[in-house]
């Protein structure tokens, strides 16, 4: 059985390790990446409303994490994305999707938990209860399994084809309204 267990800033930076080592069994980056990929989470911990969901089992194991916090200005991702949304959709589409939004900044799952429903309790623990509008998060933009399980949770495409300064791989930017809607 699997539980979640929710932290902040301090339970997270504790299990930095942890969260890490399940990030590089998920995604496979670079080794390279790595040191500035922990920065960048460090730096997020410190970020309005963070939280964090831990999903462990009976055994102690860390089988996946999510954590998201309060969208605003100032923050690298948001400002890039709403200003690509605003250039696209224009400023009434870019302030209703971010300007009170969760941002859903990692979800991952070791690859032995994949498939088993750890993926859709983690967003669905993250967003359940929070107080903005809208919930945001970047995915790849191929038909991945993450892609599917957004869409079933009720998330839209806001942008596609979308290449992030100085990176070169596509991602989707996806959107819900909160609460999300019920399960089927």
């Amino acid at each position: 059985m699997i539980e979640l267990r929710r932290t902040g800033p301090e339970g997270f930076t504790a299990a930095l390790d942890t969260v890490i080592e399940i990030y590089t069994a998920a995604m496979r980056p670079p080794a390279d990446q790595l040191s500035g990929r922990q920065g960048i989470m460090r730096n997020h911990a410190t970020f309005p409303g963070f939280t964090c969901l831990l999903a462990e089992t009976d055994g102690d194991v860390v089988a996946g994490f999510g954590y998201a916090f309060h969208g605003a200005p100032g923050q690298w991702w948001h400002d890039v994305v709403r200003r690509a949304l605003e250039d696209r959709q224009g400023r009434d589409v870019a302030v209703a999707w971010f300007g009170d939004a969760l941002e859903i900044a990692e979800i991952h799952v070791r690859p032995d938990y994949q498939g088993k429903g750890v993926g859709r309790r983690l967003v669905r623990g993250l967003c359940e209860g929070r107080p903005e509008r809208t919930a945001v998060l970047s995915t790849h933009d191929q038909p991945t399994a993450a892609r599917h399980l957004y869409r079933r949770l009720g998330f839209t495409d806001l942008l596609g084809g979308f290449v992030f300064p100085g990176g070169y791989e596509r991602y989707a930017i996806v959107g819900a309204t909160l609460p999300l809607r019920p399960q089927a």
